[in-house]
C-alpha cells in the first residue's frame, strides 16, 4: 500500500523528508482490532514539527498522520461495536482512556512516533478507538475533526467550564484547533471574541458565530476589544499561542477567570505574575483528550450538527507536499485534507 513515512535527512536547518513509500498493508492479529480502507486524512502542525525535528520521541521510517476517515474493510474477534462498512474516524492518540486529569499508560498521538499514522490507504486500529462517523459529515470534513476536535473539546469544556453567556476570547483564529473551539463555543450559548493577525480571518470567524475580533497588532488590542464587550470581562481565555499574551490576558479577565492554554506556537514560555494569584486567575494546560471525551466530543458534533471547517483538499497521498508548503505558511483558514478515494464523500 501506499503511505507517507518520515525519512531522516541532514539538511540544515533541520526539515525531514514526507517521502510517499510502498509498504505491506497491515494485518489483524489480535482479537479487538479492525482494518480501514482509509478514505481521507488531514494535517496539524504536529506534522511540521515532526519533520523540522523539534518534536519529541521521532520514530523515523514510520507513517505520518494523526487524523483520518475510513471505512471498516475487516474486524477480528466477536465485537458488536461496529461492523464491515462501517464509516469510522480514529482516535487521534493512544494510552488514555478516561482520567480526566491526564493518560493513564504511556501516551502517543498517532503518527511519526511510537504509534503509527495515517496517512496511508490502509490503517489497523483498535475497535474501541473507532467512533462512527456523523451522518451529516463528509469525509473531508470527518477527516477534520479528530485531533483538533478533541484537543479543542478537552480546552473548552473540560478545563475551561465554558457555559451559555459567558464571554470567551479564542486567540489566533484560523488554525485548526482555534475553529473548532468557536464552533464549540457558539453551540454552547457562550459570547465568543477572536484575535487574529489576518483581519480576513477575524471576517470569517464572525460569519461563523463569533461576536466580534481584534487584530492583535494593532495598538492597545486590548482595549479595542473591551470596546466590542462594552467593558464586560472575560470569563474564559482559549490560547494557543503563550509568550506575551498572558499579561494581556490578566486585564481582560474577571476575578477567577481561567486561561486555558493548548499549545505554545510564539514562545515556550509564558509570564504568570503575583497579581494574577491575586486576582485568583488560573492557567490551566491542556493537551488532546481522553476516549472518553473523544466519544463526547463525536456526540456533540453530531446533536449540533457541528462541521469542521475545511481549507482546502487535494487529491492522493502525492499532494503531501503542497499541503505541507501551506500550512508552513499559515495562509489556511481551517484544516488542509488529502483524499484518497474518487468516491469519497467530500
Amino acid at each position: 500500500m501506499k503511505a507517507i513515512i518520515v525519512e531522516k535527512t541532514n539538511f540544515e536547518p533541520t526539515y525531514h523528508n514526507a517521502k510517499l513509500v510502498d509498504i505491506p498493508k497491515p494485518e489483524l492479529t489480535e482479537d479487538g482490532q479492525a482494518l480501514l480502507d482509509v478514505h481521507a486524512v488531514s494535517f496539524n502542525h504536529r506534522e511540521v514539527w515532526i519533520r523540522k525535528g523539534v518534536y519529541p520521541v521521532i520514530v523515523f521510517d514510520t507513517v505520518l498522520g494523526a487524523d483520518g476517515v475510513g471505512r471498516i474493510a475487516e474486524v477480528k474477534g466477536n465485537s458488536s461495536k461496529h461492523k464491515v462498512g462501517d464509516r469510522v474516524v480514529v482516535m487521534p492518540s493512544v494510552g488514555w482512556t478516561k482520567d480526566p486529569r491526564g493518560p493513564e499508560e504511556d501516551y502517543y498521538i498517532l503518527g511519526g512516533g511510537p504509534a503509527p499514522g495515517l496517512f496511508s490507504e490502509h490503517f489497523v486500529g483498535q475497535q474501541d478507538d473507532l467512533f462512527k462517523v456523523p451522518d451529516h459529515l463528509t469525509d473531508a470534513e470527518a477527516a477534520a475533526l479528530p485531533l483538533a476536535g478533541l484537543t479543542a473539546y478537552r480546552a473548552v469544556f473540560t478545563k475551561g467550564q465554558v457555559r451559555e453567556g459567558q464571554n470567551v476570547l479564542i486567540t489566533g483564529i484560523g488554525g485548526g484547533v482555534a475553529l473548532m473551539a468557536l464552533l464549540f463555543c457558539v453551540a454552547a450559548g457562550a459570547n465568543v471574541y477572536v484575535n487574529s493577525s489576518d483581519d480576513a480571518k477575524i471576517l470569517k470567524a464572525i460569519e461563523l458565530g463569533a461576536r466580534g475580533g481584534v487584530n492583535y497588532k494593532a495598538d492597545k488590542w486590548d482595549s479595542q476589544l473591551q470596546n466590542l464587550t462594552h467593558g464586560e470581562p472575560f470569563d474564559v481565555v482559549i490560547d494557543g499561542a503563550g509568550g506575551d499574551g498572558f499579561q494581556t490576558f490578566n486585564k481582560l479577565l474577571r476575578m477567577g477567570g481561567i486561561i486555558v492554554s493548548y499549545g505554545m506556537t510564539v514562545k515556550f514560555e509564558v509570564e504568570y505574575s503575583m497579581v494574577a494569584v491575586l486576582r485568583n486567575i488560573e492557567v490551566r494546560g491542556s493537551t488532546m483528550g481522553s476516549r472518553v471525551e473523544f466519544g463526547e466530543m463525536v456526540d456533540f458534533v453530531a446533536k449540533h450538527k457541528i462541521k469542521p471547517v475545511v481549507s482546502q483538499v487535494w487529491p492522493g497521498l502525492e499532494s503531501a507536499e503542497e499541503a505541507f508548503n501551506v500550512i508552513k505558511a499559515g495562509a489556511q483558514f481551517g484544516k488542509l485534507v488529502l483524499s484518497l478515494k474518487n468516491d469519497s464523500k467530500l
